[in-house]
């Protein structure tokens, strides 16, 4: 069977195991803080798959955990808020995606893993002076996420950086999360269909891990507890730059 699969996926049988247990982590950590699924998924896996690649896979797999914790979203979301980022998204988005088309695979990987340590570090300083007095207008926060999200699928991170420094409550953090990256799944498709990324290779893919997201997604939910995100949430950042750090390095090495 993992033969099979193997063949059917265009993809080794290790890196096959470690899709689906990094699938299974993405979905714990987004069922958990409500981001974050696309980028450990990049972080991970975008020295063995390029990120072009990768990308499609990322949307549909969000999508299966958008419709999954959508309730909460709705419920908890700040939406006057969601579509003003939703409109810069909307502008971003081919931009970014563009770009990725533009270079090679191995300057895009690098790209990749470079934006999500930096999007990390930035995340981890958000208590700073500097950072914590930051201003952004929603649209231009959508733009700068949808350039991610077409650059290295980091957008959901680009949002949550917004909502740190905005020192929104984590309940309607996650909630604002979950809504924005339900909204935007038409916007995304719509261009990964246009531009010929998605196509029936990132499906296979994506349809073999969703299993394992969904189970993943369902104990991160579970586990949510507004008492402990400050704690999750900084140890969610630690692997994120950790695992972005390891792909670079073995890049550098290879």
């Amino acid at each position: 069977m993992l033969y099979t699969l193997q063949e059917q996926l265009a993809l080794p049988g290790s890196t096959l195991m470690l899709a689906g247990a990094v699938a299974l982590l993405a979905g714990a950590v987004r069922g958990f803080a409500g981001f974050g699924l696309s980028a450990i998924i990049m972080a991970a896996l975008a020295v063995q798959i390029s990120p072009v690649a990768l990308i499609p896979v990322c949307f549909v797999l969000e999508a299966f955990a958008s419709v999954f914790m959508f309730r909460g979203g709705m419920s908890e979301g700040n939406k006057p808020l969601v579509l003003k980022l939703t409109a810069g998204y909307a502008l971003g988005m081919p931009l970014g995606l563009s770009a990725t088309h533009a270079a090679s695979t191995e300057l895009s990987s690098t790209i990749a893993l470079t934006l999500i340590m930096a999007l990390v570090v930035i995340h981890l300083l958000h208590g700073s002076r500097h950072f914590a007095h930051a201003r952004w207008h929603p649209p231009v926060a959508g733009l700068l996420a949808g350039v991610g999200t077409g650059l290295a699928s980091v957008g959901g991170l680009v949002i949550a950086l917004y909502m740190l420094l905005s020192q929104m409550d984590a309940r309607q953090m996650r909630g604002s999360l979950i809504l924005f990256l339900f909204l935007n799944m038409l916007i995304t498709a719509f261009w990964l269909i246009v531009s010929g990324t998605l196509n029936i290779l990132a499906l296979k893919r994506a349809l073999t891990l969703a299993p394992l997201l969904i189970i993943g997604v369902l104990i991160g939910t579970a586990l949510f507890r507004p008492s402990l995100e400050p704690y999750y949430k900084r140890v969610c950042l630690v692997l994120l730059l950790g695992l972005a750090s390891v792909g670079l390095v073995r890049k550098l090495i290879a």
